[in-house]
């Protein structure tokens, strides 16, 4: 079995060499796809890369992709991620520090026992310290407004740490090109019926200084994808076993 990690850089020229280095030294016992999609840096983020990537070239085991975009938002390069991906199981890594890929190991698992076809990672069935009670209130609405309109017990929406069987991603044609991302990804799976499985998992939030990029906009964007979604015909996906 295949996992494919897609991981989204915008500016990230500060932490981009440790999440890669975290990523490469992880294992998973299982084959490991690294697809890096640049969208459109303009610090020296694909200089760190495209380094970083020659330093592991040796390694044939290593499988790295590269991709540079312009810039079009985190779902785009998601989207385009998704495009290259080979694995069986696909999932997303931010380019920052503020979550642990050591949790990838219990977030796979119940895809790996053929337990859940999609599995997020909950910032909130732990302790959690929020940074900003902003974000931390602006998350907790969006998870209840996911729950009344999809009829859901998720806790945590807005996770970054989701995880798909791949035949599920791949077969829904992805909209979103921001950070509505997470809420139109939640939404349609949800509309399809198939029930998310959630893990605790850690959490480092980073402060606004330190590159956290999402706002306010972002979160009014996440409201109308959410009600958007729920009233939007969908076509039902064949499921895989």
């Amino acid at each position: 079995m295949k996992i494919s990690i897609i991981v989204p850089v915008y500016n990230e020229e500060k932490t981009i060499l440790k999440i890669l280095e975290k990523l490469t030294s992880l294992n998973l016992n299982l084959t490991k796809e690294i697809i890096i999609v640049n969208d459109g840096s303009i610090d020296q983020s694909e200089k760190i890369i495209n380094k970083y990537i020659r330093s592991k070239s040796k390694i044939k085991s290593l499988q790295i992709k590269y991709i540079s975009k312009k810039n079009g938002g985190k779902g785009s390069a998601i989207k385009k991620g998704i495009e290259h991906c080979t694995g069986d199981i696909i999932t997303v890594q931010d380019a920052d520090l503020e979550y642990n890929p050591q949790d990838y190991k219990k977030l796979i698992a119940p895809i790996i026992r053929k337990e859940a076809l999609v599995v997020y990672g909950s910032r909130f069935l732990q302790s959690h310290k929020p940074m900003y009670k902003v974000y931390f209130m602006g998350n907790k609405f969006l998870t209840f407004l996911t729950k009344v309109l999809y009829n859901s017990k998720i806790t945590d929406m807005e996770t970054c740490y989701k995880v798909f069987k791949s035949d599920i991603i791949k077969k829904l044609d992805i909209k979103a090109n921001h950070f509505d991302f997470e809420p139109e990804i939640t939404a349609r799976i949800l509309k399809q019926g198939i029930k998310i499985k959630e893990i605790p998992i850690s959490y480092s939030p980073r402060s606004i200084e330190e590159g956290k990029k999402i706002n306010w906009k972002d979160g009014i964007q996440a409201i109308w994808t959410l009600i958007y979604w729920k009233f939007k015909k969908e076509v039902k996906l064949s499921l895989p076993n």
